[in-house]
């Protein structure tokens, strides 16, 4: 979708974004208020392969997208109605180039009582870059392997997670991805020592 597309159906006012990977804890976007929130219906998982900001075509990292069903942990951000435009002027460059995401209006719980339609970027599952079906050595291996414009997907994994930790949130299916390639990534540079 082309962000003018998006402009032109938005709701009016202030705009919210839900963060779920890497946006939770490096936004890269003015905004006026962040929370802890839970958006409903769909999940965090590792299906993306990155050949830009964690990895190469050559050598692919895997990062998350958010997949339907289920539920998912994450950080809103309110965007104040006149910094919008230019907020998702950065967003759509950031993680639009490759149209591997399909920005969706989903709905977040903040708090006990407070729900907002938020934009979410959700993972098209018709996209060459989704992955379906990958066991977790598949993962933990374009997990070790990739290093992009962004640095290390291994940094990218455990940044996550460790923002996660820091709310009290877990992701245990990610923190055995990172433990795999972490070990399969020591055992990549013993290997080279040995040679």
């Amino acid at each position: 979708m082309e962000l003018a597309a998006f402009l032109a159906g938005r709701p009016a006012g202030d705009l919210w974004v839900f963060g779920y990977g890497s946006l939770m804890w490096s936004p890269g976007f003015s905004h006026s208020r962040s929370a802890m929130g839970r958006a409903h219906g769909y999940h965090r998982a590792l299906c993306i392969l990155s050949n830009r900001y964690r990895g190469t075509p050559q050598r692919p990292g895997l990062v998350v997208g958010l997949c339907r069903g289920g539920s998912c942990w994450g950080m809103a951000f309110r965007i104040a109605a006149d910094k919008v435009e230019r907020a998702l002027a950065v967003l759509w460059r950031r993680e639009m180039r490759n149209n591997v995401y399909i920005p969706t209006m989903v709905w977040v719980a903040i708090g006990r009582r407070r729900r907002v339609r938020a934009l979410a970027f959700v993972a098209d599952t018709a996209h060459r870059q989704f992955v379906r079906e990958l066991d977790l050595h598949g993962r933990a291996r374009l997990v070790a392997q990739g290093i992009g414009q962004r640095g290390r997907c291994l940094d990218y994994i455990r940044n996550t997670l460790g923002h996660m930790a820091a709310l009290g949130l877990r992701d245990p299916h990610l923190e055995r991805v990172l433990s795999a390639a972490s070990a399969l990534a020591m055992q990549a540079l013993h290997e080279r020592a040995d040679r």
